[in-house]
């Protein structure tokens, strides 16, 4: 149950935080590493806002990660990927990440990232074909629309597993979705992505 809780806690966060269409304050989205970690708070060690610290509560999400290939992506497999446009106008993946069964539908849709001009397509693959420089061309499908993003051998691709606070050690890579306190206080983690054996959050 506790696989399926921590999954269950992520898909609601990613459904939440992922689009700020509408969204009176905008979600805060961390990269960076572990810097402390005392059970309560954690302090990211970030390049562009230097340390920040977020509350984490019994009900933050914790998933941990495991490096995936193309061939683990089929027909219906349910994704999210980080793209940008080429210098034809088409979708590139810098990431790939592949969401268990148990968070299928978390954040579905195509929508403006927080990377410099880029997009997150959250959605299940229905096309899987060939394209250019080794690379392979998938087909997404979200709520009201399909995207094509082409994936090259540059593309990281990982698969979202069960996580827990374990993860949350000094100098571990992570990458944090929070919303804002009233007040301006301490942000609140509703989910965090961490370093799993070596591999680390490429969104």
């Amino acid at each position: 149950m506790r696989i399926v809780r921590s999954s269950l806690l992520i898909a609601a966060a990613v459904a939440a935080l992922c689009s700020t269409a509408g969204a009176q304050s905008p979600p805060v989205r961390l990269r960076g590493t572990v810097a402390a970690f005392d059970g309560s708070a954690l302090t990211v060690a970030t390049k562009s806002e230097g340390p920040v610290r977020v509350a984490v509560s019994d009900m933050t999400g914790i998933n941990g990660l495991e490096a995936k290939t193309l061939a683990d992506i089929g027909s219906n497999t349910f994704i999210g990927a980080t793209a940008v446009k080429d210098a034809a106008g088409r979708w590139q993946a810098t990431e790939i990440h592949i969401f268990p069964e148990s968070m299928r539908g978390a954040g579905e849709g195509h929508y403006a990232w927080d990377l410099p001009d880029s997009s997150m397509t959250n959605g299940a693959v229905t096309g899987n074909t060939a394209g250019g420089g080794n690379g392979r061309t998938l087909s997404v499908k979200y709520m009201d629309g399909e995207t094509d993003v082409d994936v090259t051998p540059k593309t990281a691709i990982v698969g979202l597993i069960a996580g827990d606070r374990s993860l949350l050690v000094p100098g571990a890579a992570v990458f944090v979705l929070a919303v804002p306190a009233e007040g301006g206080g301490t942000p609140n983690a509703v989910a965090i992505v961490a370093q799993t054996k070596g591999v680390k959050p490429p969104m």
